[in-house]
């Protein structure tokens, strides 16, 4: 039997799934959550075999979810769900050490399928999505596309260096390098201009 923790801020979907998935494999929904912070909380409470979790969620999106469980409890085994998946996302979520991904409207005997693969120690990533997330015309480094993340959620350069654990001098070069190659007069602009092209 795998057992499954739900997460999704959609409460019909979690409802579904929950009731759906026991009935298409070896599968028990041990405990489900509405957010990604009680997604951190329900994890390390219930040690599930394997996460399934929304990538966009208000509040604690999925991502930064999985990345304060994995950084806890490395080993946890994570499938995404999303509705599209942008090139910046998909390569975080891999580099991370998310295993699966897989698209939204999938049936659940399809999600069913994923779970079994990926407990099974395979990954999967949905054909649709890792298409999309191939086609990437950002010109920005991984580094510049983290500190834009930040301050897209309000951090000053100060914080940023903090929680990224960069000195002060250094995200301001990341900063400045991303504004020129954006084009744009300063950090906030440049984190718009990103996350409008789907960069983040």
């Amino acid at each position: 039997m795998i057992s499954v923790v739900l997460v999704d801020d959609e409460a019909l979907l979690r409802s579904a799934l929950s009731s759906l998935l026991p009935l298409k494999a070896d599968i028990t929904v041990v405990a489900e959550a509405a957010d990604g912070a009680a997604a951190v909380d329900v994890v390390m409470a219930h040690r599930p075999d394997v996460l399934v979790i929304d990538l966009e969620m208000p509040g604690t999106d999925g991502l930064t979810a999985v990345e304060m469980i994995l950084r806890q409890r490395p080993e946890q085994v994570v499938l995404m769900l999303t509705r599209h998946a942008r090139p910046g996302v998909l390569r975080r979520a891999l580099r991370l050490g998310v295993r699966g991904f897989v698209s939204k409207s999938a049936h659940p005997s399809l999600i069913a399928e994923v779970i079994e693969t990926l407990h099974a120690g395979r990954r999967w990533i949905d054909p649709d999505i890792s298409a999309l997330a191939v086609v990437d015309d950002s010109p920005l480094t991984d580094r510049e596309l983290d500190v834009l993340r930040e301050t897209l959620e309000g951090y000053s350069v100060g914080e940023i260096s903090a929680r990224l654990y960069l000195a002060e001098g250094t995200v301001r070069n990341y900063l400045s390098n991303a504004m020129h190659k954006t084009q744009t007069r300063n950090r906030r602009e440049a984190a718009r201009y990103a996350r409008s092209r789907e960069w983040l």
